[in-house]
């Protein structure tokens, strides 16, 4: 089904997000092979990537209880180089495929958007590979992916990639500008590959994603959005809007949330006021106590959460919580694991029409 929305309307209808994270992206590294940049694991089957940080076998059941909770979209990350050939082709895997794509079916049952990007698999290009190769090497990942993929409808969102751009090959040496000129050359290879694929993909909602999806790096004025031949069919991604406070265990006081009003409004002027929604790919879901500043206003994980998510959708904002198996959210028990959190979360959902 192809929807008659805007890219606001879109936004708007994503409500809440939650990360299936350390799930599909994880892989171990294995830099002799610079074509998948893994090693393989186990039997080599897609399962054994998706639980080798420790996650749980991804079911039904946990993806119902996301919806159950409030969440009316899943963002899947996705390390591409797992199970592939190490011939220089790129080739994603049939059997990965397979299995991102029950994914995607888990929540689709459940009438949910799914986001799926390209996750630590951009980092091993960019730091490995000369500029030319990692820009064929996106296009030829994005078209594999968009042609898996092409008869999925519109609730189906393809993001571009995770927190690399802005790196480079160390011997490189790229100046300020040059990096900028990468990271735009990035986002348009991702987009023209997409919209080659034609069918749904020529419409398409796509993420572009940051510089290092860095809030600062991103608003800079040498970030430029990608031409596009669909019309009003971007967002833009990044994370944390308080992360600097956060590592310097500043959450809960008055500096914190004003510094992170600010990074909202870096992000309103430079792309919500330009017809961009913003996509926060990764925001916190537990603010650890030993997070939380001296003089906060603010005292526990929830509280912070509550102004936090406030502040976000005020801003029409969507808030995509990072999270991983049996933290926040438990996929033993199919449940947020905070009673107060979870109350929260129904609360906040409720507003959006969850």
């Amino acid at each position: 089904m192809l929807l008659e929305l805007s890219a606001e309307e879109i936004a708007e209808d994503m409500g809440f997000v939650i990360n299936l994270g350390n799930t599909m992206e994880a892989y171990w590294e294995d830099l002799n092979h610079l074509t998948s940049g893994c090693m393989t694991i186990g039997d080599d089957t897609a399962k054994d990537y998706e639980t080798c940080w420790g996650a749980v076998e991804t079911t039904q059941e946990i993806i119902d209880g996301m919806k159950a909770a409030g969440f009316r979209t899943i963002r899947i990350p996705v390390y591409w180089g797992n199970m592939m050939e190490n011939d220089g082709t790129c080739q994603i895997a049939d059997a990965y495929f397979d299995r991102v794509e029950e994914i995607i079916d888990y929540c689709r049952k459940d009438d949910l958007y799914v986001v799926i990007n390209m996750h630590h698999y951009d980092a091993l290009l960019i730091q490995n590979h000369e500029k030319e190769e990692v820009l064929e090497a996106a296009k030829t990942l994005w078209i594999q992916i968009a042609e898996r993929f092409e008869a999925y409808s519109d609730y189906l969102i393809f993001e571009g990639y995770n927190e690399s751009l802005g790196g480079s090959q160390e011997s490189d040496q790229l100046s300020d500008a040059e990096l900028y000129d990468y990271v735009n050359e990035m986002n348009q290879t991702f987009v023209d590959a997409v919209r080659s694929t034609g069918g749904n993909n020529a419409n398409r909602m796509l993420i572009v994603s940051g510089y290092w999806t860095n809030i600062d790096k991103t608003t800079d004025a040498r970030f430029s959005m990608p031409e596009d031949t669909a019309e009003d069919r971007l967002m833009v991604s990044v994370h944390y809007v308080d992360n600097a406070k956060c590592w310097s265990n500043q959450i809960g006081n008055q500096t914190w949330l004003d510094y992170s009003r600010e990074q909202c409004e870096l992000l309103k002027a430079a792309f919500t006021d330009q017809g961009y929604p913003v996509f926060l790919g990764e925001c916190t879901s537990i603010y650890e106590s030993e997070r939380i500043a001296a003089d906060a206003i603010y005292t526990t994980s929830t509280e912070c959460l509550e102004q936090m998510y406030q502040m976000i959708l005020s801003y029409d904002f969507v808030p995509v919580l990072w999270d991983i198996s049996n933290n926040f959210y438990s996929r033993d028990d199919c449940v947020i694991s905070s009673e107060s959190d979870r109350t929260l979360l129904l609360t906040l959902s409720s507003t959006l029409g969850a």
